[in-house]
Order: C-alpha cells, then sequence, then structure tokens
C-alpha cells in the first residue's frame, strides 16, 4: 500500500473532478507550481495508482440502454471461470465486466440499442455456460448518480460536503450526432487529457471545430465529465456495494438525500428489477462501510427491511463508449 500525502491526495481529488484541466490550473488549487503538480502526476502514474484519463460519456444520449446482470458461480475451476469471464470480455456490447467478493462473483454490464440482439447473445451464453451459473440476477440501468471522492480529503463536516457531480447511463434523450463527434467521443473515451490540437490532427479537421463540437457534446449531455480512473486498493481504500430493501418506499429520497451528504459515498444508482436501493462506498475497511450502514438504520428506523453488501475485486474491462461507435 502507498502511502499519499496531502498534496498527492488533492490532486488526484482534483483529477477526479476534471482531469483535463491544466496542471496549472490544479496548480493553484492545491499551492503547487505546475511542474511539480506534472512530477508528481507521473509518480503517482509510475506506482500504478493513477491507471488512466477517462470521458464520461452518457451512452443513453447516443441510443443505448444499459443492463447489468449478477453471477454466483458453482461447479467451476479457476480455467472455467477465466474462459467465462473473457467470453464476456470479448462481447462487443459488454462494457463492464468485474470479479466481486461476497455474496456475487461477476458483474457485467452492457449497452444495449436492439433488444432482440440482446436475448439472443444471452441465450448462446446460457447454452455454453449455465451449468456453471448456480445464480443469474439481472437489472436494467436507469441512471447513476456519481460524486466526487471525498475521503482522500477527509472531509469531517458533513454539512459541507458538495458531493453530487454526474448522471449518467440512462434516462436520457437520444442527442443527434455525427461522424466527426463519434470520432471525437472516441478519441477521449479512454485519453481524456489529449491535447485538442492532436485530436484535430488527428481527424484533420481545425482546433476551433473540435472545441465547438465538444462544448456542443458538454452542453446536450452526453460528455458527463473528465474523470481520473484511480487503483484506490493502492492507497488504503475499497468500494463496497451496499444493497438496501426497504419497509416504507416512500422514504426512499429521504433516505438519499441523507446519506448523499456522506463524504464516502461514491455512487447511487437507480436500477429495475433488483433492490429498492443500491449504493457505493469508498472505505479504508468493512467496519468504517458498518458503521455507515448503521448509522442510516438509527436514522431511519423500521424504514430498511435489510441490506447486504460485497466489495469491487477486480476489472477486467471496462468501456465507457459502444463498440459500435469505435469501429
Amino acid at each position: 500500500m502507498d502511502k499519499l500525502d496531502l498534496k498527492d491526495k488533492k490532486i488526484l481529488y482534483e483529477l477526479d473532478i476534471d482531469c483535463r484541466q491544466s496542471f496549472r490550473n490544479i496548480g493553484k488549487k492545491v499551492g503547487l507550481s505546475k511542474d511539480v503538480v506534472s512530477s508528481r502526476v507521473k509518480e503517482l502514474q509510475r506506482k500504478g495508482i493513477i491507471k488512466y484519463f477517462f470521458t464520461l460519456i452518457d451512452s443513453s444520449k447516443l441510443g443505448y440502454n444499459s443492463v447489468r446482470i449478477y453471477i454466483i458461480f458453482r461447479n467451476t475451476t479457476k480455467e472455467i471461470e477465466k474462459e467465462i469471464i473473457d467470453y464476456f470480455v470479448n462481447y462487443r456490447y459488454s462494457w463492464v465486466v468485474q470479479s466481486l467478493k461476497g455474496k456475487y462473483d461477476l458483474v457485467i454490464l452492457f449497452w444495449i440499442n436492439e433488444i432482440n440482439n440482446f436475448y439472443k447473445f444471452w441465450e448462446k451464453t446460457l447454452q455454453k455456460y449455465h451449468q456453471y451459473f448456480e445464480k443469474k440476477v439481472l437489472a436494467i440501468y436507469f441512471q447513476h448518480h456519481v460524486y466526487k471522492i471525498n475521503p482522500l480529503l477527509n472531509t469531517g463536516d458533513l454539512s459541507k460536503c458538495e458531493s453530487h457531480m454526474y448522471d449518467f447511463a440512462g434516462g436520457g434523450k437520444k442527442v443527434k450526432t455525427d461522424d466527426i463527434d463519434k470520432k471525437i467521443l472516441c478519441i477521449l473515451a479512454n485519453d481524456a487529457r489529449i491535447p485538442t490540437i492532436n485530436i484535430a490532427k488527428k481527424l484533420d479537421i481545425s482546433t476551433l471545430t473540435v472545441k465547438s463540437r465538444i462544448n456542443r457534446l458538454i452542453e446536450s449531455g452526453v460528455i458527463q465529465g473528465y474523470r481520473c480512473m484511480s487503483d484506490f486498493f493502492k492507497y488504503g481504500y475499497k468500494m463496497y456495494k451496499t444493497d438496501i430493501n426497504l419497509i416504507d418506499y416512500s422514504k426512499k429520497q429521504s433516505i438519499i438525500n441523507y446519506i448523499s451528504k456522506n463524504p464516502h459515498l461514491w455512487v447511487s444508482h437507480k436500477t429495475v428489477g433488483y433492490v429498492d436501493l443500491e449504493l457505493e462506498f469508498l472505505v479504508e475497511d468493512e467496519f468504517q462501510l458498518h458503521n455507515i450502514i448503521e448509522d442510516l438504520v438509527k436514522k431511519f428506523p423500521n424504514i430498511i427491511k435489510n441490506y447486504d453488501y460485497f466489495y469491487e475485486k477486480e476489472y477486467h474491462k471496462i468501456q465507457y463508449i459502444p463498440q459500435d461507435l469505435i469501429e
């Protein structure tokens, strides 16, 4: 585990808010020169703490819906599990494939623009691997609410914690885009810090055109933001997913309003076909998570029926733009 000083934490925090901002701008916020920020970022990349910079794209506005499937394995070997994981990784419409630790073994998120195609793929999947699936749990995503990684700054005063940043992955009206827009999105998707002039050279168009196109994609909500993918494990954190079922569903929004002020909340999900409330927390250990949930139970007595949690173990694939747009 790597120990980060406060300056490194502030840099990671700023990169997660907007990794496309200049090192000069970040330096002004954290009290360092542009060159020192650049040097620290390179060292964080060398250590594997910063993995890459990506653009958060709301693909629902490009005509895609998102479906998630949790899987519990049975009667498998490591070789069979790897085969199954590779099978999902290689599927053109999967955008997250991730191993889990807890009540589920694997989660896969899919982009869907034609339900018939997904049905055919899932039928083929079950014909190949049904005997290795103890349980399959499907949900349709409507929306993700993404929050700032406040634990890096050890935020103590919850009333001053302004966390909410982005909404994506569902419910959006389709935005009209052309081939140039799609090419820009494909370039930015996994390289959010690429200079505008480099994008212009790649596409043989003017820098002014690239800037205006990006601004329009931001204004329309297709581009939700620019983030930094970091390895939380390397600096002492784990990402826990918490599933909550409610006795009184009418209190759901009150619970969200309360928990959204907690600096450890990273994502809240809106889904159809799963549990009543899905929350993800960035915490140091299970004990810290338990305290957060117990506080929630005490704050809302006789409202929470039950809860369960598990943590994210390893990403095998993450791709924030549908494969159709890349090709």
